[in-house]
Order: structure tokens, then C-alpha cells, then sequence
């Protein structure tokens, strides 16, 4: 016999990856490890680094870029800076996961490399086109002085490798450039491509030059090299900058199973589309539902405002520059955001580390019509451990009680709330229509109220000096018709000085008239990302408690109305900790 050959198994050659990667991480945090003598020590505290959240080990990051499934495997690039825990120096750093919860990072998928791209490779999409290939679609930076922005592509090196491993970049880069009328700094994030009558389609969030038209310009192609823009915009609004476009379509009103982004017409199940943006002045994503006509190539919300006012968001809370993909395993449409921190930049520096994504979100049409649905993916709950139950418990005005029995640091709490009677719901005042989070600011969780506030008091101290609530107010317009404010509020969440603590909250359209609502929060470390009436409204926070850290936090559910409220169920899990790129 000749010598045997050892032949490493897939799950092997990933542990020897996720090794090396750890190692180089290791390196970075000795050179980025030394605090600032004025950093708190509870901010550097590895108690508040998330425990089932997206984060490599170490440095900053951003936009998820580029979702995808590709032969069994998951794929996640994101911006991320290999040197530091402040925004520069950007990749595509690249993971993979089996379930999108355990995470295995791989080599950076893209760096500067070509003249196109020399001085920075910014967010884009990844597209499958027709014979299986992914392809990534990317804005490259090609100036040094300004943020000369114009679009390329890559291509995988190996198609038949599950992990994508290697990309390079054909020499026909750059795909786009910004001609008259393009406003060349604010001209990024192609969205990823579909296929209709013949020619593939993409968009490139721009800003008309002098103005502050937000735009979604539109290109179009044979081949998906040589591309030309189209005379007008698909779509565009008085915003600001239209950052990270994302355009898809949504099955009828309740139906659950997602659509792939090239499916076209009612005969392929296609309802309507939803055009969403990321706005620069806001840092809020928004988005319309509309209808899409391939023939005149022009985009309508069904909301003619919606753009302006009345605008809907994916979250209310801190959670930016998202990404939808198509998951042709589940049939189901997947949504991934960026949560930045919202200490200081010492803070960052000195923790050496910065930004995580939110937990993976199924989406879909409500059964209304008029908003999107978000929730946890299903697989999130194998990280479930032992649950403690809470059932038919009256909460009296102005009581709380705490939920014992696990620690609540890390942990997924579900809670259905019975109000007992809506006659005592204030006033509402129509000035507050269209700035719910002005109202939350006003009508916080300290301010007693007629039907709430009630819900949940997370991360909080012993003696509450440190809590975050997440809870709904019910409110009564002109014609009796109730109204639900959802709130997170976060002011009272830690000691430590010089935090940014907003107040986030969104309106939820849900007929409570029953008087039964739902919530549901995800509770890790340093991140609340709670879910309204079965995921209608979400809302993510970030908060740094100095005591409620590990096992000295606490969870309660309280009661700061007029009116009895009983809790007819409460589930809560202890979260345990996922595979997390070498973390």
C-alpha cells in the first residue's frame, strides 16, 4: 500500500479557518487593547459584549453587504474595518453559518485592489444569475481627496466552492460610473439585480445634484457587464440621500413564504413590491410598498406620502443599512440591519470593538397590506435553554413584579398582556401623528398614564436605579378609536456618563380593542431588540448598564397606568452562546 492520504472532513478545514482567523484577531486586540484611564471599567467589561449577536472578535463594523444561500451554506459580507474600532480602512469581511445563528469567519471577501476600487470597497448585493453564479455587485472608491463613487463587480474565482472562498474582479470594472446628472459623491449601494423582459435591472441609491431628491437611479443590462441607465430614476422623494436601496417582491397579504427578487406577476404569486432606503439625515431605514411596472420601468406607493410622511420603518430603534435576501431552502425572505454603538468613540477604542448586526429577521406582507411583518428566525430558538412561566398574574397600577428563576442578561422573553378596560386611555394629541418617538420622549415609562405604560423593565439593578423599558401606552383619538404607542427607553439604563440614551418608538397598528397585545425581546448584554403585537413594530436599542451587568441584572414586568393589567402568559429562555466567528 502507498501512503494514505488524509483527507480533512468540511467541518475540519472550517476549524483550521476559524483558528487562523482567531489568531490574526488576537494580534489586532494586543495592539488596540490599552484604555483610556477615563473609560469606565464596566464599559470595557466583556459583560456587555453580546452573547448570540453577529460580531467578529474584534474592530468595527457595519452594513451587512450581500446575504445570500449558496449550496448550503449562509454568506454574510460586512463592512469591517481589520485595523481599528472607529469607521476606515474598509472590507468586505465574509462569514458563513448552516443555520444563520452559528457563524464561522472566513478570509475577507474583497479588498482594494484595482484602480476602481484602490481608495475603498463600499456596501453592495450579491445576485444569482442564470446559470447559478454569484456575483457580487460593490461601489468602489477611486480618488483619494473625494468619495469618487462608481459601481463594479466580482466574480467567485471557484464556483463550485460552498464557501466562496476567493473572488477576483474582471477587467470590464467599473460597471457604472456617475455621468451628467449623477451627483458623484452620493452615488452607492447597488442592490442586488433582478431579471425581467429580457434585460437585468439594478439600483443605485443616489442624491440629484442641488437638491434633496433622494433617488433610486436604475440600470439595465443584456449581459450584467456592459450597463446603461435608464432616463429616469425607478423611484425618488425630497429625503436626502437614498443610501443602501433595497427592492423586492412580497407575496399576497399574509402569506408567509418570501419571493425571489426576479419573480415577476401575478402568475409568479407577486403582489407588490417594497422599495426601502436608508436616509442619511435620519439614520432610520424606511420603506413603501408600492406597484412595479417592468414596461415603463416606474415604481408607485399605494401610499402617495408614504415617502414623507406616514413613513413606515423596518425598526424604530438603532438599526441601519439593512439587507433582504431570498432563502430558496425555507422560501422565505430574510432581513439583516447594523446596530451601531451608541457610547463614545473613547469607548469604542478602548473596548476594541464596535458594532454588531441584528438578529436575522423573516419578512413578509401583513395580512392588511399596508406594512411588513419581521420576526426571529425560527432557528434562533435552539439557543433556547429551560423556560420559566409566568401565567394569569394581575399587575396593579403602579406595581411590578420580577421574573426569577434565570438570568436574564442573556435571555428571549415572550409575554401576552390582557388590558382589563381601555375607558381611562388618554387623550391623543394629532400634533404626534407622524413623530411617535417626540411622544415616547414625553410620555416616558416614569410617566403615569391612563392605560400604561406597561411591559417590561430589562437589565435593570437590584434596586432599579439602572433599568431599560420596553412597554406600550394606549391612547384614544377624536372618535374613540384606540391608539398604541410602543416605546423603548432606555434613559434609565446605565450610570456610566456620556452615553447617547434616545428614546426610540413607533405606533403599532393593531386592533387592541380585545385588549390583548403581544411582545417579545431579545435581551443580550448590551442590545434590547423587542417586537411589538407578533412583530408589526420592532424596535432595537443599545444600552451599557454599569450594575445590571451578568447576573446582577434583573427583568420585571410592570405597570405605571390606571388600569389593571394582567399577564396572561410570560416565557422566558436563558439564550445560550453560538459559534460566533472564533469570539
Amino acid at each position: 500500500m502507498g501512503n494514505p492520504k488524509w483527507i480533512l472532513a468540511p467541518w475540519a478545514v472550517l476549524l483550521l479557518l476559524q483558528l487562523a482567523c482567531a489568531s490574526h484577531h488576537a494580534r489586532l486586540s494586543l495592539e488596540t487593547e490599552a484604555a483610556s484611564p477615563s473609560v469606565p471599567a464596566s464599559i470595557v467589561s466583556p459583560l456587555l459584549r453580546t452573547g448570540y449577536h453577529f460580531q467578529p472578535p474584534m474592530n468595527w463594523i457595519n452594513d451587512p453587504n450581500g446575504p445570500l444561500y449558496y449550496k448550503g451554506w449562509y454568506h454574510l459580507f460586512y463592512q469591517y474595518n481589520p485595523k481599528g474600532a472607529v469607521w476606515g480602512n474598509i472590507i468586505w469581511a465574509h462569514s458563513v453559518s448552516r443555520d444563520l445563528i452559528n457563524w464561522i469567519a472566513l478570509e475577507p471577501a474583497i479588498s482594494p485592489s484595482i484602480p476602481t476600487d484602490q481608495y475603498g470597497v463600499w456596501s453592495g448585493s450579491t445576485t444569482i444569475l442564470h446559470d447559478g453564479t454569484p456575483a457580487i455587485l460593490y461601489t468602489g472608491i477611486d480618488r483619494p481627496s473625494v468619495n469618487y463613487q462608481i459601481q463594479n463587480i466580482a466574480l467567485p474565482k471557484n464556483a463550485s466552492d460552498p464557501l466562496l472562498r476567493e473572488w477576483y474582479k474582471p477587467g470590464y470594472n467599473p460597471i457604472a460610473v456617475p455621468m451628467a446628472g449623477i451627483n458623484a459623491t452620493q452615488f452607492r449601494d447597488p442592490t442586488t439585480a433582478w431579471f425581467a423582459g429580457r434585460h437585468w435591472r439594478m439600483l443605485v441609491g443616489g442624491l440629484r445634484p442641488g437638491t434633496l431628491r433622494g433617488e433610486a437611479i436604475l440600470y439595465r443590462s443584456r449581459d450584467f457587464k456592459h450597463w446603461v441607465r435608464a432616463k429616469h430614476p425607478l423611484h425618488s422623494a425630497l429625503t436626502g440621500m437614498w443610501e443602501c436601496p433595497d427592492f423586492f417582491p412580497v407575496g399576497k397579504a399574509g402569506v408567509e413564504n418570501g419571493l425571489d427578487t426576479s419573480e415577476y406577476g401575478a402568475a409568479a404569486g407577486v403582489e407588490k413590491h417594497v422599495l426601502k432606503n436608508s436616509l442619511d439625515l435620519t439614520r432610520y431605514d424606511y420603506y413603501t410598498i408600492g406597484t412595479y411596472d417592468n414596461v415603463k420601468e416606474r415604481y408607485v406607493p399605494d401610499n402617495p406620502t408614504g415617502d414623507v410622511y406616514q413613513r413606515l420603518q423596518y425598526d424604530y430603534g438603532n438599526f441601519y443599512a439593512s439587507k433582504t435576501f431570498f432563502d430558496p431552502v425555507k422560501q422565505r425572505r430574510i432581513l439583516l440591519g447594523w446596530a451601531n454603538e451608541s457610547d463614545s468613540v473613547a469607548h469604542d477604542k478602548a473596548k476594541g470593538w464596535a458594532g454588531i448586526q441584528a438578529i436575522p429577521r423573516k419578512i413578509w406582507l401583513d395580512p392588511s397590506g399596508k406594512q411588513l411583518v419581521q420576526w426571529p428566525v425560527e432557528e434562533l430558538e435552539k439557543l433556547r435553554g429551560k423556560p420559566v412561566n409566568v401565567g394569569d398574574k394581575v399587575v396593579k397600577p403602579g406595581q411590578h413584579f420580577e421574573v426569577t428563576g434565570l438570568q436574564s442578561y442573556q435571555s428571549d422573553v415572550e409575554v401576552s398582556f390582557e388590558v382589563s378596560s381601555l375607558d381611562k386611555a388618554e387623550p391623543f394629541d394629532p400634533a404626534y401623528s407622524n413623530n411617535a418617538q417626540k411622544l415616547c420622549g414625553i410620555k416616558g415609562a416614569d410617566v403615569k398614564g391612563g392605560v400604561g405604560p406597561f411591559g417590561l423593565w430589562v437589565l435593570s439593578s437590584a434596586d432599579l436605579a439602572e433599568k431599560t423599558a420596553v412597554f406600550f401606552r394606549v391612547f384614544k383619538d377624536g372618535y374613540g378609536k384606540p391608539i398604541v404607542l410602543m416605546c423603548s427607553d432606555p434613559t434609565m439604563s446605565s450610570l456610566t456618563p456620556d452615553l447617547y440614551k434616545p428614546t426610540f418608538a413607533g405606533f403599532v397598528d393593531t386592533d387592541i380593542s380585545s385588549g390583548k397585545i403581544s411582545l417579545r425581546s431579545l435581551i443580550d448584554r448590551s442590545v434590547v431588540e423587542s417586537f411589538g403585537a407578533g412583530g408589526k413594530t420592532c424596535i432595537l436599542s443599545r444600552v451599557y448598564p454599569s450594575m445590571a451587568l451578568g447576573k446582577d441584572a434583573h427583568l420585571h414586568v410592570f405597570n405605571n397606568g390606571e388600569t389593571d393589567i394582567k399577564v396572561s402568559k410570560l416565557t422566558a429562555w436563558e439564550m445560550k452562546r453560538p459559534l460566533m466567528n472564533g469570539a
